[in-house]
């Protein structure tokens, strides 16, 4: 297996329970994926930026102690990282506020050699950012030519919705470099009404990504693919805190990938033994993540999977 590429914002999460603050830790949704599977001893490489100041110190450090390659990643200097503050309610979700400095156009140039072994992570608003834009699709285009596995995470917060008549067209383009698009219930029905999976794999299937992975909370996993439909359930749990509980879910996948050497070209004709491994694999993670108050699996998680 080759690498895990996984490009997208980086801020520091200070979370707060009950109007007081419980803790500080690196975040983003593509890092809190890698960082789960760097602990896993995952050769991955986090694209993305974040300052020279203290706060992106704290989160150097971090990234780097969690076996996560910076190589790809752009110091800036005399800028603010990002923060975000994660609000949890009574049920233990998230509702955040955001941070950042986007005073001018992102600095990110890396050029990455993707393989056909090699798989890629996007999603978020970094997906969909202007600053970022020409970028992505830079480094999308060249991992389509290579043959590598893409996964894409809409991961669209109801704060951008009055936006969304501006951003639908970017989301959709996203879907189509996607080999795998895995998202919320939510997500599928901010971005375009869906009220089912089967609603939201049309949408999916329209606009050139042949697999969904939707997941619907304590609810249901549902995996939409040629020849496969497949209803897992999740079990419940006594849940900590939901941050980080969808990312954990993509490290999950990609984990599950890796062990089973599966590449671009497998997907065309995974069996429906290997779909359920995927999912069954992306809820454990999940689950893992939520009875803690950390973003990303425990190193215990970690061992125990490894042995």
């Amino acid at each position: 297996m080759g690498k895990v590429f996984g490009i997208g914002e980086t801020v520091l999460d200070i979370i707060f329970k009950d109007g007081k603050p419980m803790k500080a830790t690196a975040g983003g949704s593509t890092l809190n994926a890698l960082i789960s599977l760097g602990r896993l001893g995952v050769d991955v490489s986090f694209i993305s930026e974040y300052g020279t100041d203290e706060v992106g110190n704290l989160i150097d450090t971090f990234i780097k102690e969690n076996q996560v390659n910076t190589d790809n990643v752009v110091r800036l200097k005399d800028k603010k990282s990002s923060l975000a503050l994660a609000f949890l309610d009574k049920n233990n979700e998230a509702s955040y506020s955001f941070y950042k400095d986007n005073s001018e156009e992102r600095l990110l140039d890396k050029e990455i050699d993707f393989t056909d072994e090699d798989v890629f992570l996007f999603g978020s608003f970094f997906s969909i950012s202007k600053n970022s834009r020409k970028y992505l699709i830079h480094l999308l285009t060249q991992a389509n030519d290579s043959r590598t596995t893409v996964i894409y995470d809409p991961n669209f917060r109801k704060p951008h919705l009055k936006d969304l008549d501006e951003l639908l067209p970017l989301i959709k383009e996203n879907i189509s470099y996607a080999d795998i698009v895995r998202g919320s219930d939510e997500d599928f029905y901010t971005i375009f009404g869906a009220n089912s999976a089967e609603q939201a794999y049309k949408h999916i299937l329209e606009n050139g990504c042949s697999n969904l992975i939707y997941t619907a909370n304590r609810n249901q996993v549902v995996i939409l693919a040629p020849g496969v439909s497949l209803w897992l359930d999740v079990n419940p749990i006594s849940t900590i805190s939901t941050i980080g509980a969808g990312d954990s879910f993509n490290a999950g996948i990609i984990w599950t990938l890796i062990r089973e050497e599966l590449f671009k070209r497998d997907l065309e004709q995974l069996p429906l033994n290997i779909w359920q491994k995927i999912g069954e694999s992306g809820i454990a993670f999940s689950a893992n993540v939520c009875k803690s108050d950390e973003n990303y699996i425990s190193v215990e998680f970690a061992v125990d999977l490894l042995q």
